[in-house]
């Protein structure tokens, strides 16, 4: 005994007479059990389910499918895009999309992601999925759709041409049906957007953890230093200048943990300027990024964008490197701006809120109100653009960090800040991504509790440079 997806079509009003144990788990699938004989394949029908027990049919029908073995191999595709494709002569190959969860586990070695993927049954011989971990779901989405279209079309088998959503163990259509002219479009639900949205974002600033090589800190450095030199013919690449200056502020630490040399103190300083220039303007500045590059930066009006955690990225590098006016003048930035991100958690612009008030000197039951909705707005069932691993292990450390700090609880604070830096680790792994090497909040909010008087010691921490947390390489930054 198998369970089997069928194709809504095949259960015609005669057989569902029969099998009124069947039923639609999304469009045009259908979820049934079905006895794989020596020479045929035959549904069951109610009787069959009666004599056996839905109960006891259920399980064996579970464990005899993921029992079957497949053929498995990845597909890339012309982005960064990879497909898992699962294939087979049986009749019940597709049908694992069922436990695709368990199936990801059984070929890929690798648990599903929370947000889960996009899978594909076009043959009952055949599946594919891609799991939603990063910015590259968005050019598997149209991929998989174009596969599945042929794949449907060549048979034989033939299930659903449909793009699904597996999520949570269930299969939520992707692709809408115009029934006038025969034609399919994809329309991926809200949340699913939103979560597409997120991942986009935060995959394109390098801050969830895939598969990267480490960059070469020569390039970064010709990037940042050319990016700066084109400001004063298009100022509009000031964001793709700061973001270079942070990848290599994070990159130089790779040989230079504790920040010792005036290279790596360069490239932070030069992050900080223009962090601080992207979201609140700057009057002309020239500074030295290593002995032989002078970098000029033109006046810039104060235009700051709707991204959020870049304006963070801003704010725990100005902390870092004591650039105290800095900081001032990032709170000083129109949270309303930043209210237009639509790729972050509501507890992401709470999280701001605190952070302004509290830096800006406001009351304390005021930074106390705003801290808790930023808790309280991190429950994983109140996350709606970010994967659950990336928030819990890495984003809202420093939140947890500045309540301890907030509330001086001393050993708390070193307590949490071991944990954060342990999941900074365990998170990025082996990962080549420059934000690796430097977990840049828990930084920020040490550099913060240093500076109050809480005994921190650098040196038997890993991800925090040593001399940027006690101070000692921190230069002025006029």
């Amino acid at each position: 005994m198998h369970a089997r997806l069928l194709p809504v079509g095949l259960v015609t009003p005669e057989v569902a007479g029969g099998m009124r144990y069947a039923r639609i788990i999304a469009d045009d699938l259908v979820y049934a059990y079905a006895f794989d004989g020596p020479t045929s394949v035959r549904s069951l029908t109610d009787a069959d389910v009666e004599r056996v027990g839905a109960e006891e049919l259920g399980r064996a029908a579970h464990a005899n499918l993921m029992r079957m073995p497949v053929s498995y191999e990845e597909i890339p595709l012309a982005g960064r895009a990879t497909l898992h494709s699962v294939f087979g002569d049986s009749h019940f190959v597709a049908s694992k999309a069922l436990y695709l969860g368990e199936l990801a586990r059984q070929v890929t070695g690798v648990m599903l992601p929370s947000a889960g993927a996009l899978v594909v049954v076009p043959t009952r011989h055949l599946l594919a999925f891609h799991p939603i971990a990063d910015g590259s779901v968005v050019d598997a989405l149209n991929d998989l759709a174009a596969y599945a279209l042929g794949a449907y079309e060549d048979g034989p088998g033939r299930l659903s041409p449909r793009v699904y959503w597996w999520h949570r163990g269930g299969l939520t259509s992707l692709t809408v049906v115009d029934e006038d002219t025969r034609t399919l479009s994809l329309r991926p639900p809200q949340e699913l957007l939103g979560l597409m949205k997120g991942l986009v974002r935060l995959d394109g600033a390098g801050r969830i953890a895939v598969d990267r090589a480490a960059p070469d800190p020569a390039g970064l450095t010709r990037t940042t230093v050319e990016s700066v030199a084109r400001l004063a013919q298009d100022p509009s690449g000031l964001g793709e200048a700061f973001a270079a200056a942070l990848a290599l502020a994070h990159v130089r630490c790779t040989d230079d943990p504790v920040v010792s040399e005036l290279v790596t103190w360069d490239a932070w300083e030069t992050a900080v300027r223009l962090g601080s220039a992207l979201f609140a303007g700057s009057e002309a500045e020239q500074w030295y990024l290593g002995e032989e590059n002078a970098l000029r930066l033109p006046a810039t009006p104060a235009a700051p964008p709707a991204d959020a955690r870049a304006w963070l990225d801003a704010v725990y590098l100005a902390l870092a490197c004591r650039a105290h006016d800095r900081v001032a003048r990032l709170c000083r930035v129109p949270l309303e701006t930043l209210r237009q991100d639509d790729t972050v958690d509501a507890y992401v612009l709470h999280w701001i809120d605190t952070l302004r008030t509290y830096l800006s000197g406001g009351p304390s039951d005021e930074v106390v109100e705003k801290l808790l909705a930023a808790i309280g707005t991190s429950l994983p069932e109140a996350l709606t653009h970010a994967p659950d691993d990336f928030v819990n292990r890495i984003d809202f450390q420093p939140v947890s960090l500045f309540h301890r700090l907030f509330t001086q609880e001393h050993e708390a604070f070193a307590e949490v800040l071991a944990e954060a830096l342990a999941e900074h680790g365990g998170y990025w792994g082996q990962s080549g991504a420059p934000r690796a090497r430097v977990a840049l909040g828990p930084l920020a909010m040490a550099c913060l509790a240093h500076d109050r008087g809480f005994l921190i010691d650098p040196a038997r921490l890993p991800h925090l440079p040593r001399y940027l947390v006690d101070g000692k390489r921190v230069e002025d930054i006029s």
